[in-house]
């Protein structure tokens, strides 16, 4: 199966969650998109279903395709420590998913076209490789020429807050990855034991 590249707002509420990490999805219609999603409608899951649905969550949020995201597991599964948390955190140090959190991209889609078109440094060295595992210390920045695109300034206009795994000089468009996250610094809505189980059934 491909990445999907379709309405994110759709997939969302189909899931029920927010892909997004923003809410802003399902706050005017939180249930399955379609003639057979009423709101007052309750849809029983095996746990098959379960555990596929969750799948899909973590592999949606982060934008992978089904190759990508197996591959991923396969990984954190002989990687030392739990394999759920090695998952998040392998796919949180993404390069794509750092320009997200520093702020780069108002979307995690944003920041892979940042990356893919050239536009991102990775210690002084441009990377344009959006799946760039990216290991503590390291820096990565918009490079001089892309300083003024628009998309970053009002992207970085709209952030808020950053993670405290990261460390951001908006002005320069500079970030540096502080160290690995924790767990608890994650998304609490996802449950990747749910995950664990689906691929060892």
């Amino acid at each position: 199966m491909s990445r999907n590249t379709g309405p994110v707002w759709r997939i969302s509420r189909r899931l029920r969650f927010s892909i997004l990490e923003t809410g802003e999805e399902l706050a005017k219609r939180p249930y399955i998109p379609g003639q057979h999603g009423s709101p007052t409608k309750r849809i029983k899951q095996s746990n098959y279903g379960l555990q596929k649905a969750e799948k899909q969550k973590i592999r949606h949020m982060y934008g992978l395709s089904e190759k990508q995201f197996y591959n991923t597991f396969l990984k954190a599964s002989k990687r030392k420590g739990v394999t759920g948390t090695n998952l998040l955190v392998m796919l949180e140090s993404r390069l794509d998913n750092i320009v997200y959190r520093m702020g780069f991209g108002k979307t995690r889609r944003a920041a892979r076209q940042l990356v893919n078109h050239g536009h991102i440094l990775v210690d002084g060295k441009k990377v344009d490789i959006p799946s760039y595992e990216l290991k503590p210390g390291q820096v990565v920045e918009v490079k001089e020429k892309s300083r003024n695109l628009a998309m970053i300034n009002e992207a970085l206009e709209a952030n808020i807050s950053f993670k405290d795994f990261v460390n951001v000089d908006k002005d320069n468009k500079k970030g540096t990855y502080t160290r690995y996250p924790e767990r608890n610094e994650l998304n609490t809505e996802v449950n990747e034991l749910l995950v664990i189980e689906y691929y060892n059934r």
